[in-house]
């Protein structure tokens, strides 16, 4: 029995992982990507400039080497005229703070001498705004102090429009990631399609489909060469099943059909009380191993899968009420009342016989064992839990089962009377639970306080 619900994130469907998770990782890949070009093209541009200004100070400080102060604010002065469209920024001060060269107006009062490379706000001579200035600062002989520096507000702003291409280049390539992964996931999905549709027609009793192959070696192709030979193996083992079990059936009911004939003969030639008693123990003795043959033939063809070209179109509460009809003189007899209830459930795809055969069971079942029950449900219902199907309810009010032996109540042969007192093989259950396998659906024991309510669900 398959439930739908909403699933949460742990269980998801493998394709959705596969989609969010391919998508997760094209994003992470492009974003550090474009992260490292954006670090790399800011280190770069701040490098660049860096070394111009660095050479700016170390031609200064080579003028001042050579000629003194005097070449150094003729050198200032010359390089302020030659590169005035440049935004370049020198200023030599005295030990007082007085300005001796330069297009400052004063010494930045948050720049030491000695200061390698910062970015301020400055506002050079001739300019009405601050600007983004690199700087570096060297402290000179004398007590003078060399400050160089070079507008940086177009570098910065190309570094600015450089990180906002780069987010809107990975805005833009999140749907182009999504639809990528959605088409993966599709691609994937379509190859297991094609093995999940022939699964589904074999496990619906179609044993001659396999899965087409493409011939191109991957691992899809392997994967559909490795369940086709998985199904051949399963088809050629259900063909011996069936045919052992229908020489299996014919070998032991031919003896057992002439063993009942030699023991109708034998009663009617004898006269003898002891002996008819005795025949008549041994024929009802061959009429149950018998009937535990055609039960156990019935379990095995049904968890084969056997049966499911047999589905038709069946009146489940004609069923419910067939069954009803034909156990109620025998419910009477023992005092108990049996009746059918619950809403019309309408009609429903399924093997008619084996249903009949399984729903009869669970009624003979209550009839033997719910000992001291006065009456029997017999019901039929539309889907539980909200799974589409049919749910055959039979429920008394005898003792019940204890919750710690249902599962032994399932298992083949089992029997809850220890000293096997009441007739029976112990194969109702089983037979029971490989119907509701052949449907698709379940068989469960539960409490009907008091009682027993058993439930053979059977899937659409």
């Amino acid at each position: 029995m398959h439930v739908r619900t909403a699933l949460p994130f742990g269980t998801w469907s493998a394709t959705t992982r596969l989609v969010t998770l391919v998508f997760a990782l094209q994003i992470l890949l492009s974003g550090l990507v474009l992260f490292y070009v954006y670090a790399a093209t800011t280190r770069e541009v701040e490098a660049q400039e860096r070394a111009t200004v660095t050479e700016l100070r170390d031609d200064l400080v080579a003028g001042f080497q050579s000629g003194g102060e005097a070449e150094l604010s003729r050198l200032i002065a010359a390089r302020l005229e030659g590169q005035r469209g440049a935004d370049v920024v020198a200023l030599l001060a005295a030990p007082d703070g007085r300005i001796v060269a330069g297009n400052l107006r004063a010494w930045p009062a948050s720049i030491a001498p000695g200061t390698s490379w910062r970015i301020v706000a400055l506002s050079p001579t001739g300019h009405d705004h601050p600007h983004r200035i690199g700087v570096v600062t060297t402290a000179l002989p004398g007590g003078l102090r060399l400050l160089a520096g070079r507008a940086v507000d177009n570098n910065l702003r190309l570094i600015r429009i450089n990180a906002r291409a780069m987010v809107a280049a990975l805005v833009i390539a999140m749907p182009l990631a999504l639809a990528l992964s959605v088409l993966l996931g599709r691609v994937v999905n379509g190859r297991l399609r094609a093995v999940s549709a022939t699964a589904e027609a074999v496990a619906s009793g179609d044993l001659s489909q396999r899965v087409t192959r493409d011939g191109s070696n991957d691992a899809f192709d392997r994967l559909a060469g490795a369940v086709n030979i998985m199904l051949e193996r399963v088809d050629r083992l259900v063909g011996e099943l069936r045919i052992v079990t229908d020489g299996l059936a014919h070998d032991l009911r031919s003896p057992l059909t002439r063993l009942k004939s030699t023991l109708e003969r034998a009663r009617s030639e004898t006269r003898e009380p002891a002996a008819l008693t005795a025949l008549d123990t041994v024929a009802g003795e061959a009429d149950q191993v018998l009937a535990m043959l055609a039960m156990a033939l019935q379990i095995s063809r049904a968890e084969a899968g056997i049966g499911r070209d047999r589905f038709i179109e069946t009146d489940v509460d004609a069923l419910v009420e067939d069954v009803v009809e034909v156990f109620g003189p025998v419910a009477e007899d023992q005092g108990v009342r049996l009746e059918a209830t619950g809403a019309p459930a309408g009609s429903a795809r399924l093997h008619r016989d084996l249903v009949q055969q399984a729903l009869a069971n669970l009624v003979e079942n209550a009839l033997h064992y719910a000992e001291g029950a006065m009456r029997i449900t017999v019901s039929a219902q539309r889907s539980i839990h909200d799974v589409p199907g049919i749910a055959l309810v039979v429920a008394d009010d005898g003792p019940g089962i204890p919750a710690d032996r249902r599962d032994e109540a399932r298992r083949r042969f089992a029997r809850l009377d220890p000293s096997r007192h009441s007739a029976g093989a112990g194969l109702g259950l089983a037979l029971v639970e490989a119907v509701a396998r052949l449907h698709g659906g379940n068989l469960s024991l539960d409490d009907n306080r008091p009682g027993l309510r058993v439930t053979l669900f059977l899937a659409d």
